[in-house]
This record gives structure tokens, C-alpha cells and sequence, in this order.
């Protein structure tokens, strides 16, 4: 029971966590950060970073760029450009 009640507040960190990502990037459409930029401007580890990142890419909210940054999806932009 502790087990299950463990992953699910991990679950929930992590889907609070993504929420408010995906509404910093909607608020600043220019943003664009790196991975270790992503983990000092929302103090968060290297692993948990990773998960957030697949969550934001999985559901369309953020792409990656060719300069390896992480920018706002569908801005009718190419992040590549970036």
C-alpha cells in the first residue's frame, strides 16, 4: 500500500510539474532551454528531467530544436531556425 501511495504523489509531482512547465512556456512563446537550463530554472534533477522533457514531447507542448534547446510546439515557426 505505502508503495502504490508512493509512485501515485510521484505521479502527481510529476503531472503538476509538467503543468506548470507547459504554462511557462505558453506565457513566454520564445523560450528556449537547454535540458540543464530546464533543470536550474525549475530545480529539478538530471532523471526527472529526462520524464519531464518525454511528457512535454510525447504530448506536443515542446520540441526539440538542432541546437538542442526545448521550444514552445506549433509557435508556425520552424524551432530549427532557433
Amino acid at each position: 500500500m505505502f508503495r502504490e501511495a508512493t509512485f501515485m504523489l510521484e505521479e502527481t509531482d510529476v503531472l503538476s510539474l509538467v503543468a506548470r512547465i507547459e504554462s511557462e512556456y505558453r506565457e513566454m512563446p520564445g523560450l528556449r532551454l537547454t535540458e540543464q537550463q530546464m533543470q536550474r530554472m525549475w530545480c529539478i534533477d538530471g532523471a526527472m528531467c529526462q520524464v519531464v522533457i518525454t511528457v512535454l514531447v510525447t504530448h506536443g507542448i515542446v520540441v526539440k530544436t538542432h541546437r538542442d534547446a526545448y521550444a514552445r510546439a506549433g509557435r508556425g515557426d520552424s524551432p530549427e531556425a532557433a
